[in-house]
């Protein structure tokens, strides 16, 4: 029989992250790389593994991973979901843990598009009244 593999995809901003978790020792691999060479800074890496710590996984999964899009941090939030989301594959027990800490919740919050006639989003230019 073929081993486990659970898959799932997580989002934020606009990263999209693609994770397959099999069981095995803990490795994980993000787009060819090793975990610690994509994510080089430490906060990146322990947002990306809280589902584990939360759930008493960390060690017993391997990830294999894909992201696409936005910036390192928005990256690891995005790796976090698909993580937490797969996890709720593997077993539905997790989700109070997961819910409580708020890691199965899309974070929506996206760039507001500049608006005409402005600097910015919502930045006026500078009113002169002479």
């Amino acid at each position: 029989m073929a081993e486990a593999r659970y898959y799932a995809t997580g989002k934020r901003k606009t990263a999209v992250a693609r994770a397959w978790l099999t069981p095995g020792n803990g490795e994980i691999t993000v787009n060819g790389k090793s975990f610690d060479e994509y994510f080089d800074v430490e906060t990146a890496r322990i947002v990306a593994e809280q589902p584990f710590v939360l759930t008493g996984t960390l060690g017993k999964f391997n990830v294999q991973a894909t992201l696409k899009g936005g910036g390192k941090n928005a990256q690891s939030e995005a790796l976090r979901h698909a993580v937490a989301r797969a996890l709720l594959a593997v077993n539905d027990d997790y989700r109070g843990t997961l819910k409580k800490a708020g890691l199965l919740t899309r974070d929506a919050r996206v760039k507001e598009r500049k608006k005409y006639g402005l600097a910015g989003a919502r930045k006026r230019y500078q009113y002169s009244k002479r």
